[in-house]
């Protein structure tokens, strides 16, 4: 499985102010009242919370030895991941060409299922966020970029092909976003956006379906955008990165749904 993009913690630069990130290391909070605190895209490695309350806490990210009174739950996370959403299995698992189409097969059908979902929505509920996460047409969004990033540009090469209607990563500097053409203000409609995004879903289709195995191993020149590290990509290590963008934020995608189509939800 390829890792995350920039490791586990992607330090929003250009989002937030970036200043004093290391303003809290090695703090010690005793006796503080952190009610309702929210960290965003914050490094808790090594973090520990000593004879106090965690009562609908709600964690979400990179979750490596995680352990809650003494017992590591860290494995029985990642396996009832695995049994909601079996998907993860079969990504970990892909070797091959086969093993990509039948991959991207069951991204193009879960998809489905959750823009048919979204469908029955109405138009503005569709652009809302659930707890401050990106709506349903933000991830839309954000997967035009992931396909022009790690298929369009590294993939097949082309220098600058990024649809002005895609998003970043939060972490991805606002001025180097709009360098590359993209218009964060836009405020584009559902219909607009799936029609970038269908562009996109036959782009890997086209390209998994002439997918051989040898293809997997080529060398891929180009980063994904400008300002990402130099490193080794090939052509499988790009694919998946593609992959597993879908499958994570299919995961999120989902989970904020359901949010919002429970009828009388309040939400943030």
């Amino acid at each position: 499985m390829a890792a995350a993009q920039y490791g586990p913690h992607r330090w929003s630069a250009g989002e937030y102010d970036s200043d004093h990130t290391d303003a809290f290391r090695g703090a010690r909070f005793a006796v503080a009242d952190l009610t309702a605190t929210t960290f965003v895209d914050c490094d808790l490695s090594r973090v520990r919370i000593v004879d106090s309350w965690l009562v609908d806490v709600d964690v979400s990210g990179h979750v490596s030895s995680f352990v809650v009174n003494g017992v590591d739950v860290t494995a029985f996370v990642a396996a009832e991941l695995d049994r909601r959403h079996p998907e993860r299995v079969r990504l970990r698992g892909m070797r091959t060409a086969d093993d990509h189409r039948a991959m991207w097969d069951t991204i193009a059908r879960l998809w489905s299922d959750a823009v048919a979902r979204a469908e029955r929505l109405p138009e503005a509920v569709r652009h809302q966020r659930v707890h401050d996460e990106w709506s349903f047409v933000e991830t839309l969004r954000h997967l035009v970029f992931v396909t022009d990033a790690w298929a369009l540009r590294t993939v097949l090469d082309e220098p600058l092909p990024y649809h002005p209607l895609g998003v970043p990563q939060t972490a991805y500097p606002r001025a180097d976003t709009a360098a590359l053409g993209i218009d964060l203000a836009a405020r584009p409609s559902f219909a607009e956006v799936m029609s970038a995004r269908a562009d996109r879903m036959a782009l890997i289709r086209g390209l998994v379906d002439a997918l051989t195995d040898a293809e997997l191993a080529r060398p891929c020149a180009r980063t994904p955008a400008p300002g990402y590290p130099e490193e080794t990509r090939t052509v499988g290590s790009c694919l998946e990165v593609v992959m597993d963008e879908e499958c994570e934020h299919l995961r999120f995608a989902v989970r904020d749904l359901a949010a919002l189509e429970a009828p009388g939800q309040d939400l943030p």
